[in-house]
């Protein structure tokens, strides 16, 4: 089946003025969080999070809606259920791995790693992405994902960068020999040695992603980027930069429904063309209509502000009693928003 990944790209890339949209669901929270990764399962308050299989059902509704363009797992559930259950075959949704776990994003309870600078690290391996096994059978096709999430922090330090740079050029080289795609994600620096101004960062991340990828041939590129959304400035600089780099943004922390919306409605204003959600779906009273409203958002069917009614609205139709009212629902309280703050 067609790809919309793979269409969207085409179009991006063939046409200046494509209002295409890619957006994806980050469902490979276990390669940091550990048990907590599944999150709170409401039907029991107070309990414990989620079962694995739990979380599996959510993400085979998920890829059923058929709304999204790519679901982002780990490698054991990539095998789960793209392998094994050959979720993916009929579906124009196109699954991925996480494809390094490098040590700021290792949060174990009690751990203190997210504090230090950030080290390479990579479990997954491609094989086991494609095939679920080291050596793939002979003569099998790649039943699993053929696209990964690679994610770089750099922290303002020569040694520490360039370890960071080293290992992605390491699985550059190994991805493009085995004929797998991957998308950048750019972390903010979770333990700058050397302190960056706030005002800065912005400017911090798109100077290091430009001087990351000149040195690289277009087969070993990312298909698009993945960033903190730093404001307007900055998303327009990349984008008018080189607009195959095909910027993105990511959700970042769980935040009201507004700010969800409003990132994605901004973002996409100002030049990105993807945006990936991951807490923000996985925390979702009900993720299917969460995703329907930030469909509508991201294809410029609803404003930010109609989504956030229209999706009270399905939850009151299914009743499901919201985490907020919709006054408390309607606040803007993501930092990154904040030069909207009083234009409402």
């Amino acid at each position: 089946m067609n790809k919309t990944l793979d269409t969207k790209l085409a179009d991006i890339h063939r046409n200046p003025d494509s209002q295409a949209f890619i957006l994806a669901d980050a469902k490979d929270p276990d390669m940091a969080l550990g048990i907590a990764a599944t999150g709170r399962d409401f039907q029991r308050p107070g309990g414990p999070p989620r079962s694995l299989e739990q979380f599996r059902e959510h993400i085979r509704q998920n890829v059923r809606q058929g709304l999204l363009d790519i679901m982002l797992m780990s490698v054991s559930m990539n095998e789960s259920l793209a392998i094994d259950e050959r979720l993916f075959e009929r579906s124009a949704m196109t699954p991925a791995i996480r494809a390094n776990d490098t040590s700021d994003i290792h949060l174990a309870r009690g751990g203190a790693y997210f504090r230090q600078p950030a080290r390479p690290f990579r479990t997954a391996t491609i094989e086991h992405a494609q095939y679920g096994r080291i050596p793939p059978a002979r003569g099998v096709q790649r039943p699993g994902a053929n696209l990964g999430l690679y994610s770089l922090t750099f922290n303002n330090d020569t040694d520490l960068d360039i370890q960071t740079l080293q290992a992605y050029k390491e699985f550059r080289i190994e991805a493009e020999q085995k004929g797998f795609r991957h998308f950048l994600e750019v972390f903010d620096p979770n333990a700058p040695v050397h302190p960056i101004a706030p005002e800065a960062l912005g400017g911090f991340i798109n100077d290091q992603i430009i001087r990351a990828l000149a040195g690289v041939a277009s087969a070993g590129r990312p298909i698009f980027l993945k960033i903190v959304y730093h404001g307007p400035k900055y998303m327009e600089e990349l984008a008018h930069y080189d607009r195959h780099l095909v910027p993105g943004i990511l959700g970042g922390g769980a935040g009201t429904t507004y700010d969800a919306f409003k990132l994605l409605a901004e973002a996409k204003k100002y030049g990105a063309k993807a945006a990936l959600f991951g807490r923000k779906i996985n925390i979702a009273e009900h993720q299917l209509s969460f995703i329907h409203a930030l469909r509508q958002v991201a294809d410029g069917q609803f404003t930010a502000e109609e989504a956030v009614k229209a999706y009270h609205g399905a939850l009151e139709k299914l009743k499901i009693r919201p985490h907020r009212d919709l006054q408390e629902d309607m606040r803007l309280t993501d930092p990154a928003l904040n030069y909207l703050q009083g234009s409402r």
